[in-house]
């Protein structure tokens, strides 16, 4: 039985799933923040030490200008209400991507979520915003460089955002394709495809992907 160190997550859906339902988009980004409680809360359950969410890509920033100051407005009360809940659990929370784009008052937000969170090790949440992995790739290659490093997969992979590899990638909302998410980390990650938009998915589907993870037989190439 393969044992699931660390699950990222393609949260796709939230749009479609507000129109199918006959409410604004942005609100299904709201009901979209209540599925990732319940996620944190099997990966808590199953012992999961990784959970990676794709929160924002580098892409979203061409989206309605409306749209994106949502979905950062939204990410702002998620965690001036979360940390509570995330000391009690004793669940770490981390932000990955190009950071410098965004605000400074988010940023000094995020920050001090991480500072607060740093000493908890059940879980650890990592938050993809402002984030695409070829441009983590290529800002880790410049880490290398700039410590007049070696350029070679070690010493690559210990700069990028986020060193460890994903035993399973999930991706919800119907589609079939990564979205430049985790590229280097996803080598041999196992990859599960639902097509139950994101603010749909229930912790019993959640638990059957995982089971399903568990039963695969993974080689790794050999």
């Amino acid at each position: 039985m393969n044992t699931l160190g660390h699950l990222a997550v393609v949260m796709d859906g939230n749009r479609r799933w507000a129109r199918k339902n006959g409410i604004l988009e942005k609100i299904g980004y709201l009901h979209g923040t209540k599925t990732i409680q319940k996620i944190i809360e099997v990966c808590i359950d199953e012992g999961i030490k990784n959970l990676t969410l794709f929160a924002f890509s580098t892409e979203n920033w061409q989206r309605p200008k409306d749209e994106v100051e949502y979905i950062f407005n939204l990410f702002e009360k998620y965690l001036d209400s979360s940390l509570d809940s995330f000391m009690k659990n004793d669940v770490r929370f981390r932000a990955i991507g190009d950071l410098s784009k965004l605000d400074s008052k988010l940023l000094s937000k995020i920050k001090g979520f991480e500072s607060k969170t740093l000493e908890n090790t059940r879980l650890c949440v990592n938050v993809a915003i402002s984030y695409g992995a070829k441009d983590e790739i290529v800002r880790a290659v410049r880490r290398v460089l700039e410590k007049g490093l070696e350029v070679n997969e070690a010493n690559i992979q210990a700069n990028l955002d986020l060193s460890e590899d994903v035993d399973l990638l999930l991706r919800v909302g119907n589609a079939k394709r990564i979205s430049n998410f985790l590229l280097w980390q996803c080598a041999y990650a196992e990859i599960f495809f639902s097509d139950t938009l994101f603010p749909g998915l229930t912790k019993r589907e959640f638990k059957r992907i995982i089971k399903d993870f568990k039963s695969r037989k993974r080689t790794f190439g050999k």
